[in-house]
C-alpha cells in the first residue's frame, strides 16, 4: 500500500471474489513504475495499492464460461499470463481512431486492487488486453511490458524513422527502453543523464551518453550541428522539456514522455518553434496494439530486465525497493513473489 511518497506498508486483505468472465491471477513478479515516485502525482492518488506492471500465472478462473485470449482460446487455471491494467471497449469513436487511453472504458478499468499482491483480479474488460507469455520468456522479463509498450507508442507518435538521430534526454528505465527500441530500428542515439550509472547502461545498449553539461558542445558537433530529428523528454520537469525543445532540429519533433506537474510552465519562443517547424507531442501511456508489439519485442530479446540493469528483490522488500528506486539509486526494481527469478 502506497499511503504517501514517503511511505509504504505491507497490509494483509481479503483475496478478491470472482464474477463471470472474470480472472484471479497469482502474481509472479511486478515492477515498479517510476511515474510512482512523482510526488505530486501520488499526492492525488494515495493511498493505493502499487504497482501496474504484473506478470503471474491464473489462479482461479470466475464461474460459468471462462474468458478467451486472442485465438480464441479459453484461459485456464496455471496458465501464464501478462495483464494491462487498462483495457478499451473497442467500440467508441477513441477506439475507432486508435486512441485507446482517451476511451472511457480504458480510464475506468483497473485491475483490484493493484499489480504489487499477492493476488489480483482481472475485470471481464481488462481480459481484453491479457496476453498469453511465450514459453521461456520469465517472469521478470514479462513483467516489462507495461512500460515497454508506452516506448512503442512513444516511438511510434515520434514518427521515429531508422536513421534519425534520436536524442533522449533521462536515462532511467524509460529513457533506457526509449535507446534500446531506437537503435533496434536503425536510429543513432545520444543520451543524456546526470548519473554516471545510467550513462554507462545507454552505452552498452549502443547509444552515446553524455552528462547534461556536455550536451550543448555534443550537438553542435553532431551531423549537421542543427540537432535532434527527434528528442524524448523522459523527466517531468519544465527545465528538461526546454532543453528537449532547444534541441529539436528545424523540422524535428519532441516527445513529453511524461507529464509536468499541473501548472508548471516552460519559456518558449514561439517564432523559432513556428518557423523552425517543429512539433511537440504528448505520449500517455499505451493501448492494446502497443502491448501486444512489446510483447514480440521482448520475446526478440530487443529488451530484457537484465540488458536494462533491473535490480530483482523479494516483495518482502518494497519499501526498499521503492524508497532506492526514488533516491536514484538503482534504475529499475522488479518485485517478485517466490525465491529468485522464476519462469
Amino acid at each position: 500500500m502506497l499511503r504517501s511518497v514517503d511511505e509504504v506498508a505491507i497490509e494483509r486483505v481479503a483475496v478478491p471474489q470472482l464474477a463471470e468472465g472474470e480472472l484471479l491471477v497469482r502474481t509472479r513478479a511486478a515492477g515498479i513504475c517510476s511515474g510512482d515516485i512523482m510526488a505530486w502525482y501520488v499526492a492525488r492518488k494515495a493511498p493505493m495499492v502499487l504497482g501496474h506492471e504484473p506478470a503471474g500465472e491464473i489462479a482461479a478462473v470466475g464461474p460459468g464460461t471462462a474468458p478467451c485470449d486472442d485465438d480464441g482460446r479459453p484461459f485456464a487455471p496455471g496458465d501464464r499470463v501478462f495483464v494491462h491494467h487498462h483495457a478499451p471497449c473497442f467500440a467508441c469513436a477513441a477506439c475507432a481512431r486508435g486512441d485507446y487511453v482517451q476511451c472511457a472504458t480504458w480510464r475506468a478499468t483497473r485491475i483490484d486492487p493493484g499489480a504489487i499482491a499477492e493476488y489480483f483480479r482481472v475485470p471481464r474488460e481488462n481480459v481484453r488486453d491479457t496476453l498469453r507469455i511465450p514459453d521461456g520468456m520469465s517472469y521478470v522479463d514479462a513483467s516489462l511490458v507495461e512500460p515497454f509498450a508506452c516506448v512503442v507508442k512513444s516511438l511510434r507518435r515520434g514518427a521515429l524513422q531508422s536513421r534519425d538521430r534520436v536524442l533522449c534526454i533521462g536515462l532511467g528505465v524509460m529513457g533506457l527502453m526509449h535507446v534500446a527500441l531506437a537503435r533496434h530500428r536503425g536510429a543513432e542515439v545520444l543520451g543524456s543523464d546526470p548519473f554516471r550509472q545510467r550513462r554507462e547502461a545507454a552505452r552498452a545498449l549502443g547509444a552515446r551518453a553524455v552528462a547534461p553539461e556536455e550536451l550543448g558542445a555534443v550537438l553542435a558537433a553532431w551531423g549537421d550541428g542543427t540537432g535532434a530529428d527527434l528528442a524524448i523528454c523522459g523527466p517531468g520537469h519544465p527545465a528538461a522539456l526546454r532543453a528537449a525543445l532547444d534541441a529539436c532540429a528545424p523540422g524535428g519533433r519532441v516527445v513529453m514522455f511524461t507529464p509536468l506537474e499541473p501548472g508548471a510552465t516552460i519559456d518558449l519562443d514561439p517564432a523559432a518553434f513556428y518557423f523552425g517547424d517543429r512539433r511537440l507531442i504528448a505520449s500517455y501511456s499505451c493501448g492494446p496494439d502497443d502491448t501486444r508489439e512489446a510483447l514480440a519485442l521482448l520475446a526478440a530479446g530487443v529488451a530484457s530486465a537484465d540488458l536494462l540493469g533491473a535490480t530483482v528483490r523479494p516483495f518482502e522488500e518494497v519499501g526498499a525497493a521503492y524508497a532506492d528506486l526514488r533516491a536514484a539509486r538503482c534504475i529499475k526494481p522488479i518485485l517478485t513473489f517466490c525465491e529468485g527469478r522464476t519462469s
